[in-house]
C-alpha cells in the first residue's frame, strides 16, 4: 500500500495537517449552520464586542475541535 512505502513520521505530520484543514472545515461549517438556528447574526454581535456571544461561539469551537481531535488522534495509531 501507499501508507507502507512513506516513513511514519511524515505520514502522520501529513495526518495532522489535514486534521487541522478538516476541524477548520467543521468549525467553519458548524459556526454557519449554528448561525441559521439562532434569531440574531453572530458576526454582527461579535463586531458590537457581545462577550456572551464570544463565549458561545468559543464554546462551539472547542466541542467541534475536541471532537475531531479525538477522532483524528484515535485514526494516528
Amino acid at each position: 500500500m501507499f501508507s507502507e512505502m512513506i516513513d511514519p513520521l511524515i505520514l502522520n505530520f501529513i495526518y495532522a495537517i489535514l486534521g487541522g484543514i478538516l476541524t477548520l472545515g467543521f468549525m467553519k461549517f458548524g459556526c454557519m449552520l449554528f448561525n441559521k438556528m439562532v434569531c440574531f447574526n453572530i458576526n454582527e454581535e461579535l463586531g458590537k464586542g457581545n462577550i456572551a456571544v464570544g463565549l458561545m461561539v468559543m464554546g462551539i469551537f472547542i466541542g467541534i475541535g475536541t471532537a475531531l481531535g479525538l477522532v483524528i488522534g484515535l485514526g494516528l495509531s
